[in-house]
């Protein structure tokens, strides 16, 4: 079939976007990290005040969808790269959805190893550092790749405000070839789940290698 040979003679394309799609992805999720873990921070240890700023940032970026915040940002008076308002807005939403899986694995940690590092005399920035995060990381891999699944697949929506990844070059096939959407978006469909797959089987292998006795295991 003929557009068949036409998405094989666009492969080199694709793999440009996908490139791009990438790039996108580690922005957004080292984002979306950075702000989430802050936000559980804060609504964790934070004072009243702390606690209640924290819970309506998460919450109003809860509750704003991905593609109106991709346009807020990118219709900004700051005449931004398309790449980098993706990033800002992906990862800002990212950081809602991020900020609940670190606050459930932080929470997961024992109460009472909190309790004896307050014992020996640690201050709560050095509980933090030194007790929780190294085992809130191993309680947080697992649930963050269904996040990092999640993300990857909505860098798709990144087409909208002009950056050329995996499904603004599909368009631009469909256009140029008058049709043949369904084969076009079939082999981007197949391009997203193998990108899918090979990165949860990375993370599904760190999560087992840094699993310790003690510590409950992905099934």
């Amino acid at each position: 079939m003929e557009i068949i040979k036409i998405i094989i003679s666009e492969l080199p394309q694709f793999a440009k976007g996908t490139i791009v799609a990438l790039e996108v992805l580690a922005g957004l999720l080292i984002l979306g990290l950075v702000v989430g873990l802050a936000i559980a921070l804060a609504e964790i240890f934070g004072n009243s005040v702390v606690k209640f700023l924290a819970t309506t940032i998460r919450k109003i970026l809860w509750a704003i969808p991905q593609l109106v915040l991709l346009f807020l940002v990118f219709y900004l008076p700051f005449d931004l790269n398309p790449v980098f308002a993706a990033i800002i807005a992906l990862g800002l939403c990212s950081s809602a959805f991020q900020s609940q899986i670190f606050r459930g694995a932080i929470l997961s940690v024992q109460s009472g190893q909190t309790e004896a590092a307050k014992a020996m005399g640690l201050s709560t920035p050095r509980i933090i550092v030194y007790v929780i995060l190294p085992q809130m990381v191993r309680f947080a891999i697992g649930p963050w790749t269904n996040e990092f699944a999640s993300e990857l697949k909505d860098t798709s929506l990144a087409y909208v405000v002009g950056v050329v990844e995996i499904m603004r070059h599909a368009k631009y096939i469909i256009a140029y070839t008058f049709g043949n959407a369904a084969a076009v978006y079939l082999f981007v469909g197949c391009l997203y789940f193998a990108l899918t797959r090979i990165g949860t089987y990375f993370f599904y292998k760190l999560e087992e290698k840094l699993w310790v006795p003690g510590f409950e295991k992905r099934s």
